[in-house]
């Protein structure tokens, strides 16, 4: 069959212009519809979409608290959604984040309250930092050896424990971890001072959102450019290619999801020390799901994670807003969330035909 010509005159290997601006259109065109979609909600109950964006806008980069807001709501959201990319680059699917960052959060709580209380802020907040990480990576044990050991689906065991690890802290603050001054309320005694997360002045940021930097950094040069992590795009990509080439896969799928569940678990500790200091039954709660939600958006690209993430932290931080401007409870902000969300998985879902 001939081609046409325009084609034909191309040198091999070479793509047009259009052809590589039309994946970028498509991807910008996921990215709003949404937002036109939930517009046309809020004009049917008699609010102004385009004012109450430019409102939502202005209260989020309108001054610096409002900005230290959005980067605030933004870190743990990067740490859970790089504990999907990770995964996902060897071809897994971890919706765990969220048990994995309140693993985290307990036993970052518990080692701060129990074994370094006193000790000074260069080691003791490292030392928070790792049990944080220990505890994410524990809880994503569990699902890397039922992958392995049991061949069961990563996805929907993942999900699964999510649920355990609420009700796990629910039973800590409720019983070993109670604070004895409460008032029968269910949360942790407060950590020492000098465990808290230094923050920026006239913000309640803190050096956490640092941390997330610097984890994605370090996430997107071990993917791009190390060894390790060209096996593992070689096997995300084709797993019967990995085997014939001598992977040992089910080691790379173990380990892959414990380094994931580790970064699930620094969220964790950076929400007890940075912001709540002390771990509650709904300390971090849905923040898995959003960092799921943004890596997603992110097509699994670390980078491009920090984008995703800040906008899903500005929405959060928006739903105030739209609460008093529109009358709407702010918790309508998740109806714009499921709207990304769909669309997102609609273009994964075209991009794999």
């Amino acid at each position: 069959m001939k081609q046409p010509a325009s084609v034909a005159a191309l040198p091999a290997g070479t793509v047009s212009f259009r052809g590589r601006l039309k994946p970028f259109g498509i991807r910008m065109g996921i990215l709003m519809a949404p937002f036109v979609i939930y517009g046309v909600f809020l004009f049917f109950y008699g609010v102004n979409p385009w004012e109450l964006y430019v409102s939502m806008v202005k209260s989020t980069f309108g001054d610096l608290y409002g900005f230290g807001e959005v980067l605030l709501k933004a870190t743990p959201i990067v740490l859970t959604g790089l504990a999907a990319v990770l995964p996902a680059k060897a071809g897994l699917v971890n919706v765990g984040g969220e048990g994995q960052l309140a693993l985290g959060a307990l036993f970052s709580t518990w080692f701060a309250v129990f074994y370094l209380n006193g000790l000074p802020a260069w080691l003791g907040i490292p030392l928070m930092l790792l049990a944080g990480a220990l505890g994410g990576a524990v809880w994503a044990a569990l699902t890397a050896f039922l992958k392995v050991k049991g061949r069961l689906n990563e996805t929907i065991t993942s999900v699964l424990l999510n649920y355990v690890a609420t009700f796990m802290i629910g039973y800590f603050v409720h019983g070993i971890l109670k604070d004895p001054e409460s008032f029968n309320w269910p949360f942790s005694p407060e950590i020492a001072w000098t465990l808290r997360l230094p923050i920026l002045n006239g913000t309640r940021l803190h050096i956490g959102f640092a941390v997330a930097i610097a984890m994605t950094v370090l996430v997107w040069f071990a993917l791009a450019k190390t060894r390790v992590g060209f096996r593992l795009r070689v096997l995300g990509s084709n797993r019967l290619a990995a085997e014939r080439a001598g992977f040992a896969v089910n080691n790379m799928y173990f380990w892959v999801l414990i380094a994931g569940g580790a970064l699930a678990g620094i969220a964790g500790m950076i929400e007890i020390a940075g912001i709540e200091g002390r771990l509650r039954p709904t300390t971090g709660a849905n923040y898995g799901y959003l960092g799921f939600l943004a890596a997603m958006m992110a097509w699994n690209h670390p980078l491009r994670l920090i984008v995703t993430a800040f906008i899903l932290g500005m929405i959060g931080v928006a739903g105030n807003t739209l609460e008093i401007d529109s009358g709407l409870p702010s918790s309508s902000v998740h109806i714009l969330m499921a709207l990304v969300l769909f669309f997102i998985l609609g273009g994964v879902r075209r991009g794999k035909r």
